[in-house]
């Protein structure tokens, strides 16, 4: 199944359990080794597995277990900024991020006269 924005959170959770007992498999390790190289407990790899939710941290053990912890570069890329934001800001790097602001709010909009035939004499 192809991870995407449309599948539930309970769903993704199932997949990338799915997707770790693959890999696990296509190592031929137990749960047990997989866990006990991880440091975590069985049943904590056994419920990641099965879908459930689980602390960061034990993913990113199972992930360096599985020497797949390369691969969270693709999930989160470093963001790097764009030359001309450096230019903006003299070389600061943003530190907040700001909410986008309203036309309205920013222009002084002038409220339309009412047209008439007559407004040229």
């Amino acid at each position: 199944m192809k991870i995407s924005k449309l599948l539930t959170d309970e769903a993704i959770l199932a997949e990338i359990g799915s997707r770790i007992a693959r890999r696990r498999l296509e190592l031929q390790l137990t749960q047990s080794d997989l866990a006990e190289q991880a440091g975590i407990g069985k049943r904590t790899l056994e419920r990641i597995e099965a879908g459930s939710s689980a602390q960061l941290s034990n993913l990113i053990r199972i992930l360096r277990a599985l020497d797949l912890v390369v691969g969270l570069e693709a999930v989160i890329p470093d963001v790097q900024p764009r030359p001309m934001d450096l230019l903006k800001r003299k070389g600061k790097v943003r530190q907040r991020a700001s909410k986008p602001r309203d036309a309205e709010s920013t222009h002084q909009v002038k409220e339309p006269q009412p047209w008439s035939w007559d407004d040229d004499t």
